[in-house]
This record gives structure tokens, sequence and C-alpha cells, in this order.
């Protein structure tokens, strides 16, 4: 193909992207639904402008640093507290029950639902174990949940999400023929989620002693005026508590000035720490990859988790940025993943389909019920909205398509079906869910205030369990 076409499918994919966020600022609708909209408007089901597989091999690694990325920011939210506390315990508990069941349950579906090969059908399994957390975050802080669900429900996300990933990518493996036995593959499956988490704290670690040690500077930011208590009598006030033309000055209005704010960044600005920062990230993910195989997702989660409790001043105003930067790559990421898929992907499921991802409701109710034995504190109420809430995000798109031109390479049926089974399930429960749980959550007086407006972004702050 030729250079100007491919340069054009980036044009269109980030393009397209950005108009679906604007869309779904305008609207108030889920923003992911809009960008899988958009994708699959743009894609080989729509206009045909997308369409990944011209991009070759170098989308596969392209993909796997700007999931990094995502995964990193999330990482930087996740602040663990003390072992018992109750998001702690919940979280653990629905992690441990839902891997196993997810997995049989999910493959199970698949297989007798849709009819995929048992192979491909415990690959699926492994995919829909995780849940987004770039979706559930903007979801979560768009209905004001409560802030102990919320944070077991982002933190559920970013440790599902890089261990379905490699879990999968292992199954794929045996669905391709290579298959040691099982004492093999949990070996495999180990080693990459231990070591990948171990180079990942070493990395955040040193990361952070990099940014501890830049040079800083002072930058003075005003401060607003404060309450100063009831303002005087109107009886007693004299000329000199007036202000200019017969206003009343700042302390009889209530207002008191206050000394400015200085605030220490990077010198010059932040961009050698963001610069570092990145550069750091994606060599750690790059040297995972090539030691051990999708081992960089859960390396980029430990690496933002370690990052995150060694907050510093130089990291502080880096929030922001990597915040952005994060939300840039879903807004490219979903679009162009989705624009591989064709109405035709999704209409040979047939209502096999639809009855899968249904089944995946209930066996997520049923993970929440088992997970719940013996928490008080989780009475009906909040596992009710613990088993409605589970949407997938962009890691599962991500393994689904990137998988599908792995088994279309190796010559391999089912690809297709696989991949439009994980996009349905997507749609569904981003579409469903999204615009149900706010009000579920409301009647439930599960909320701590007034809801805000809805837009998808990375898990920045999420989870302090």
């Amino acid at each position: 193909m030729a250079d100007d076409r491919l340069e054009l499918i980036w044009g269109v994919a980030f393009g397209s992207g950005a108009l679906a966020q604007l869309l779904a600022r305008w609207s108030g609708l889920p923003s992911v639904v809009v960008l899988l909209a958009v994708g699959l408007l743009v894609g080989q089901g729509g206009l045909g402008w997308v369409d990944p597989q011209a991009l070759g091999h170098g989308l596969e690694p392209l993909v796997g640093l700007l999931v990094s990325m995502v995964l990193f920011d999330g990482g930087l939210g996740l602040q663990l507290s003390g072992p018992t506390s109750l998001r702690t315990l919940t979280t653990l508990r629905l992690v441990w029950v839902r891997w196993p069941l997810g997995l049989l349950g999910g493959a199970a579906a698949a297989h007798g639902l849709v009819g995929l090969s048992w192979p491909l059908a415990w690959v699926f399994g492994a995919i829909a174990l995780a849940t987004g957390p770039t979706v559930v975050t903007s979801l979560v802080r768009q209905m004001r949940l409560d802030a102990d669900l919320a944070g077991v429900l982002e933190a559920e996300g970013l440790i599902l999400e890089p261990v379905g990933a490699v879990l999968a990518l292992l199954l794929l493996q045996v669905a391709l023929g290579d298959f040691q036995g099982w004492r093999h593959l949990v070996g495999l499956l180990v080693a990459r989620l231990l070591g990948g988490a171990l180079i990942g704290a070493v990395t955040g670690l040193l990361l952070a002693l990099l940014l501890d040690r830049l040079p800083l500077e002072a930058q003075t930011a005003p401060a607003a005026p404060q309450p100063a208590g009831p303002p005087a009598a109107a009886s007693g006030s004299s000329p000199d508590h007036q202000g200019t033309a017969g206003q009343p000055a700042p302390e009889a209005a209530g207002l008191l000035p206050q000394p400015p704010v200085v605030v220490k960044v990077p010198e010059g600005d932040n961009g050698l720490a963001l610069q570092l920062t990145l550069g750091v990230l994606f060599l750690m993910f790059s040297v995972c990859e090539a030691l051990l195989p999708q081992s960089g997702l859960p390396a980029a989660v430990s690496a933002g988790l370690v990052l995150g409790l060694r907050r510093g001043p130089a990291l502080r105003s880096l929030d922001i940025p990597i915040r952005q930067l994060a939300m840039l790559a879903i807004t490219v990421l979903f679009p162009l993943l989705a624009a591989d898929l064709g109405w035709r992907d999704l209409e040979q499921l047939g209502w096999g389909g639809l009855a899968c991802v249904l089944a995946l409701l209930v066996l997520r109710w049923l993970v929440v019920q088992v997970a719940g034995l013996g928490l008080t504190a989780l009475d009906w109420r909040r596992k009710l909205i613990l088993s409605w809430i589970a949407p997938r995000g962009i890691v599962t798109a991500a393994v689904a398509s990137l998988f599908s031109l792995q088994l279309e390479e190796a010559g391999q049926p089912g690809g297709a079906a696989l991949k439009g089974l994980v996009f349905l399930t997507i749609l569904f429960t981003v579409s469903v869910q999204g615009f149900t749980a706010p009000w579920l959550a409301r009647w439930l007086g599960l909320v701590e205030g007034p809801p805000e407006p809805l837009a998808a972004g990375p898990a920045k702050g999420a989870a302090e369990l």
C-alpha cells in the first residue's frame, strides 16, 4: 500500500477519534460507545477509510506501547491501604473468585452458545475476564458512586486486565498447537505475571529516584481570597474600611487576602520529566516483551503503582500531561481497532452471541454473590451494583484484534468469530450498563452527589484501597 494511504489511515483514526470525543461531550453519551461506533463507520463495516491490517506487523508493537501507557496511568492512581479494609478485602475476593469462575463460565458460554471450538472458547474466557478501568473510572465518576464501591471496581479492572491478557496469550498458543502440558502453562503464567510485576516495581522505584533528583524551581500562583467570618455591622464601619468608589473592602465583605502559593516544578517546565517518564516506560515495556511476551502489561501497572506511592513534586506536575496522553491513546485506539470489525463478523454470531453476552452478566452476579460471602458490609444493594457494572475496555479490544490477526496468519479458522464476540461484549456491556448504572445507583441510594458529564478517561486517582 502506498505511503500516502498509510498516512490517511492514521489521520482518519486520530481525526475520527477526536470528533467522537467531541460528540460524546455534546450528547452526554458514553464516549467509548461513540468511539466504537465511529470506528465501525470509518472501517470495513462502513466507509472503508481505515484498514488496520494494512499497517502490517507495525500495528502490534504500537498498540502494546499505547496500552501500556493507559495501564501505567491507571497504576498511578491505585493507592493501597491496610489489608483489612473493606475495599481491599472485597477487591481481593472478587479477583480470586472471578478469574476461575469467569474463565470457566466464559469458555462454556462461548462454546455452547456461539459454537467456538474449545481452544478458542478458552481464549475468549480469558479475554472476557478483564473489565476496563478506563471505562469504569469515567462511569463511576459521572454517577458519583459510593467511594468504596468505585475503588473496588477500578482496582478489579487494573488487576484483571493484565492477568486476562497474559492468560489469553498462553491459551492462544495452545489453540495454535504449541502446548507442552498444563504444568508448563501454569509456570509460564506465573513467571510472566510475577516477572513483569517485579520488573515494573524496580523500574517505578528507579524512575521515582530520577524524578526526585531533577532540578526544581519555585513558581508562584495567586491564592483565592478566603472567608474571614461574618462582616462587621454597617453602623460600626469607618471610612478606613471602605473600598474604592464606595465599594466595601475585602475585609468588610468577609474575605481576606491570602499569601501566594509556591509550587515547585521541574526547572523550566515539566517537559524533561515527561520525556523521561515515557522513555523509561516504553523501554521497560519493550524489554519485558522481548524477555517474557505479555509481561509488559503487568509491568506497566506495577511501575505506575510504585511511582504513585512515591509521589513527589516532579511527579505531581506530570499528573495532567500523563492523563491527557493516556486519553489520546484511548481516542485513537478504539476507532482504529473497531475499524477492523465488519458487520458480517457480528451477523455470523446470530442470537447465540447475544445469549453469550447475557450469560456473562448472569455469571457476574454469581461471582459477586460468592465473593461477598461473610462480608456483612456488602449488603444486597452493594452486591447488586457490583454485579451490574462490568464493562470491557481498550485492553480487551486490543487483545482480541491482535489475536484475530495471529489466527488469520496461522490459517486457523474462528478468528473473526472470536473478535466479533469480544466486540459485541464490549458494545453491549458499555452501552447498556453505561446508560442504566447511574439510574440503578440512584435508586439504590449509593451515590454521593449530583452526576457529572460522562466522558471516557484513564483510571486516574482511581482505587484507594
